[in-house]
């Protein structure tokens, strides 16, 4: 997930944790409708432990926005799923520069930014668990 103070970014990852997708990205609202969309998400497609963007500094030092994800993880963790707090430093620049690389429009990229930083999140954990 790219937790955002707007969106949600969601991605999903095959069984054998090989390749992230981009999913969805949700609309926040209020939290209790918010989580129960999440809810509905992670029964349909079988989720067996979440992902979670943290926003770091560049020193790695911890930022409000930090905060707000290790809130957002602990508000969820009801769910029963496994928590990875996973460092999203660089996802979205490294997203919008591919988006940007590949001409995609403005609009087209606000629309996809927040699903793919959720992917990219997800496939740097892939990677650094699998390897």
């Amino acid at each position: 997930m790219d937790v955002g103070t707007k969106t949600i970014g969601l991605a999903l990852c095959d069984a054998m944790w090989t390749i992230a997708s981009a999913a969805h990205t949700l609309s926040r609202g209020k939290f209790s409708k918010d989580k129960a969309k999440l809810a509905e998400f992670m029964t349909e497609h079988q989720v067996k432990g979440v992902v979670i963007g943290l926003p770091l500094n560049l020193d790695g030092s911890e930022s409000p926005r930090s905060q707000a994800s290790r809130a957002f993880a602990r508000n969820i963790a009801d769910l029963g799923l496994p928590i990875l707090l996973w460092d999203e430093r660089w996802s979205t620049q490294a997203v919008t520069r591919m988006m940007i690389d590949a001409d995609t429009s403005r609009a087209r990229r606000d629309e996809l930014v927040d699903k793919l930083a959720a992917s990219y999140i997800l496939q740097g954990a892939i990677d650094a668990l699998t390897l």
